[in-house]
């Protein structure tokens, strides 16, 4: 729950956040890509020593910590400018990196360690997905816990100048903070780890090395879908926020109500999944209809005009739809990939969330970069002149992403064991 709630305020409020108390979009977006890497190579290490030496919930607890602190000073304003007494954009810009990066670091060791715990909880194909879309389930908590938090600070408080928007942001990351260590601390008195070493049928197994899942062709199809699947969901949560203030020009408030409404419908479909008996031919079923779910939802954005904003409404529903079918399968393909082998678990959620930090920093960087370059929208009369690269981020780019991910999971031989179906929903 801390890792998402603080996960959902980056990727939905940190460009905008950065960019309104006066940085430069190509800035901002570096400040960014600097907590993407620092993500992406902490979970190789991160993986590996897990994989070495296990101990889940210490790595957990050290990076709940480490979020903890550090992003309080992502969003609560700028340390080194405070010490050195300068507002300089170039301190600014360096100040927001480091903390950021910081930031990243405690989140990747907290996710790589999580995510690595459902495979050693049980061998079961069903249940591991129950167990992600759980998992993702309380990923729409607390995405919906930042959300509500965000329309209340919108809603009662203005912001006209740079001290006024870092009041707001302040305010949401605190609290934001708050509501994830309570469940962490939750996580830690109620959850008893699993053991890593135990093998099937508890026979002891050596760990596996990183070129045995690079011998697999299964390795390099689960992880360009789950890379995908994250651009997906990433690029479109970072730019949401843009699109329905710059674009369509709607209030404040659908900031949050918007981002709310999609993760309201992908919480829903996420338990709903959970009454389903999981083969592989049925993961890759669910995956393609929200991968083509998605395309719809991009060609919808991309020819929305703004007179007819209020549709954007039906699409965060849809949106929502594609989002859990595609996340919760991607996440299961995972599970599948590893199978019995325990051992290396940890470091193929590592690497493969190495590939999505830095393919997603990339591309957030890329897209940003030419927002200086977007035309003003302004009074705009036609669709084709409001196009924007805000626009064609949200609409085109997951769409595309979605086409290639339904192609490739096509191709994949995904063998799972005999499925038993889940005696009791676990969010019953």
């Amino acid at each position: 729950m801390l890792n998402d709630i603080t996960s959902a305020c980056w990727f939905t409020y940190l460009l905008v956040f950065l960019t309104d108390i006066g940085l430069t979009p190509r800035d901002a977006a570096a400040v960014m890509l600097s907590g993407q890497i620092a993500d992406g190579f902490t979970t190789i290490f991160a993986g590996e020593l897990i994989d070495r030496f296990g101990h889940f919930k210490i790595w957990h607890g050290a990076g709940s910590a480490l979020v903890a602190v550090s992003f309080s000073s992502v969003f609560g304003g700028c340390l080194p400018c405070q010490i050195l007494g300068t507002n300089s954009y170039t301190v600014q810009t360096i100040g927001y990196a480091t903390f950021a990066a910081i930031f990243n670091v405690g989140w990747a060791a907290t996710q790589v360690s999580h995510m690595s715990m459902v495979n050693c909880i049980t061998l079961n194909s069903t249940s591991r997905v129950v167990l992600a879309s759980c998992r993702n389930a309380f990923t729409m908590v607390a995405n919906l816990s930042l959300y509500v938090v965000a329309f209340v600070v919108f809603h009662v408080s203005t912001s006209t100048t740079p001290v006024d928007v870092e009041i707001q942001y302040r305010w949401i990351a605190y609290v934001s903070i708050f509501i994830g260590c309570c469940f962490v601390g939750i996580f830690y008195l109620r959850t008893k780890e699993p053991r890593l070493k135990q093998g099937v049928q508890g026979k002891s197994c050596s760990r596996i090395s990183w070129s045995y899942w690079f011998k697999k062709v299964l390795y390099y199809q689960v992880a360009l879908v789950y890379v995908l699947t994250r651009l997906v969901t990433n690029v479109s949560q970072s730019f949401l926020a843009f699109y329905v203030i710059n674009d369509l020009q709607m209030a404040q408030s659908s900031k949050a109500l918007v981002p709310a409404i999609i993760f309201i419908c992908s919480f829903i479909v996420s338990v709903l999944l959970q009454g389903f008996t999981w083969t592989g031919q049925r993961l890759k079923l669910f995956f393609s209809i929200g991968g083509i779910l998605w395309m719809f939802c991009g060609a919808g954005i991309l020819l929305l005009p703004r007179s007819m904003n209020a549709i954007m409404y039906l699409l965060s529903v849809v949106i929502g739809i594609g989002n859990a079918l595609m996340l919760v399968t991607a996440i299961s393909m995972q599970g599948v990939l590893v199978g019995e082998d325990l051992n290396g678990c940890a470091f193929v959620y590592g690497s493969l969330s190495f590939m999505d930090k830095i393919s997603c920093g990339v591309a957030l960087y890329i897209l940003e970069s030419y927002q200086n370059s977007s035309p003003n929208l302004q009074g705009c009369s036609s669709i084709v002149s409001c196009f924007s690269v805000t626009r064609t981020g949200l609409g085109l780019i997951p769409a595309i992403c979605a086409l290639v991910g339904v192609v490739v999971t096509y191709t994949m031989d995904l063998q799972t064991t005999t499925p038993k179906p889940l005696m009791e929903s676990l969010l019953a």
